[in-house]
């Protein structure tokens, strides 16, 4: 079964930049939530506790921040 992952960004944002580029590169889909784009999508972030970006949440398991690439090369092993 495939999780469902959210990645919130930004604008301008190196680290989401970063993070996105990442997980293309391993080939793993994921839905992207850009808060330029879409300022309600901020409160979301709020509602997981974060207040910088990014922040990836993975199907049934803990969101995290930043470019974490060694928790996103999990997603493939």
């Amino acid at each position: 079964m495939t999780k469902k992952i959210v990645v919130y960004s930004k604008a301008g944002c190196g680290q989401c930049q970063f993070t996105k580029k990442h997980l293309n590169k391993l080939g793993i889909d994921f839905i992207e939530k850009n808060i330029t784009k879409q300022p309600e999508w901020a409160e979301e972030v709020k509602a997981l506790g974060f207040f910088s970006l990014p922040v990836v949440h993975i199907e049934g398991e803990e969101p995290f921040n930043g470019f974490q690439p060694e928790r996103l090369n999990r997603l493939v092993n």
